[in-house]
């Protein structure tokens, strides 16, 4: 396995020398927009430890990370009325990981509505501002 790069995205975003639509921070994690959502609201829960993915972060940071999954599975259903959400988590190229820092996918589903293609369209920034700012009420109730 390769060892971490500090120059991914989620590291200099965690640096804040990279933009993004934070929606929540606590003292182990962040959570952002992601900018090719697959489905509005979806976001991703970033560990603020440096890891490559499941296969070396520490287990404190995994559970500190599961439970702010946890809390925004909660918040997207209610923020977007969803029906259920979708949860994914991949490892090194072969299982699908592009961004080598650990990160979660938190994606409201809806009945019916196929989500979009992974890696698809750059999102519309004043509309990821919106979403977010629609989960951070949620998750100020």
């Amino acid at each position: 396995m390769t060892t971490y790069d500090d120059s991914n995205i989620f590291a200099k975003i965690l640096r804040s020398e990279l933009p993004s639509h934070k929606v929540y921070e606590d003292d182990n994690t962040i959570v952002i927009m992601d900018i090719m959502p697959r489905a509005d609201g979806h976001c991703l829960v970033i560990p603020k430890a440096a890891s490559r993915n499941m296969l070396d972060i520490a287990s404190d940071d995994l559970n500190a990370v599961m439970a702010t999954v946890q809390k925004m599975a909660h918040a997207v259903v209610k923020a977007f009325d969803a029906d259920g959400v979708t949860i994914q988590q991949f490892n090194e190229s072969a299982g699908g990981q592009v961004v080598f820092h650990t990160h979660v996918h938190v994606i409201p589903r809806h009945e019916g509505i196929k989500m979009r293609p992974p890696a698809g369209d750059m999102a519309d920034q004043d509309d990821l501002a919106e979403l977010a700012e629609k989960l951070r009420s949620v998750l100020a109730d």
